[in-house]
């Protein structure tokens, strides 16, 4: 079990140059959970993809659709003391706290691209290349599942990219 920033969902499920990474922090551990507002941040991503035209309306659906099913039962809402006792010994934002707040409350390990936070806990913080090498296996484990391939074929194709194969 893991905790995984808003960054991390959006490259496992939006294919790009660190799907490939993403994924392979899947692989290692499928048991993703995430704080309630990893729905707010990967919307405003998504809306990014819809704005400039990489993505259309039922692709960026499609998107969070598939990352939202993942997601059920896994979604937590955290304790505003929690998250303010992060605030209070890190110069981390709200937002990044709640990430934090959250991987200390289940005791696990918070995956991220985000340098600030791995500077701010590195203790708790990991970068998806250090937690997808830490040990051998993963896709085999139970309820293992990579993200919707459909979504990633439609995106590849508008960028003429191939697909990630699942």
């Amino acid at each position: 079990m893991i905790v995984v920033d808003s960054s991390v969902v959006a490259y496992c499920w939006i294919n790009g140059p660190l799907t490939a990474t993403a994924q392979r922090v899947r692989q290692r551990d499928p048991e993703w959970h995430v704080p309630q507002l990893w729905r707010s941040e990967m919307r405003s991503i998504l809306a990014g993809y819809l704005r400039d035209g990489t993505l259309g309306t039922r692709q960026v659906a499609e998107v969070m659709a598939g990352a939202e099913a993942a997601f059920a039962g896994r979604e937590h809402l955290v304790s505003s003391d929690r998250v303010f006792r992060v605030i209070e010994s890190t110069s981390l934002s709200a937002y990044d706290a709640e990430f934090v707040a959250l991987a200390e409350a289940l005791d696990v390990p918070l995956v991220t691209a985000d340098r600030q936070v791995l500077k701010a806990c590195p203790g708790r913080a990991r970068t998806m290349v250090a937690f997808a090498s830490r040990q051998p296996g993963g896709a085999d484990s139970p309820g293992f599942r990579l993200p919707y391939q459909t979504v990633t074929e439609a995106r590849s194709t508008m960028l003429g990219a191939r697909p990630v194969p699942l």
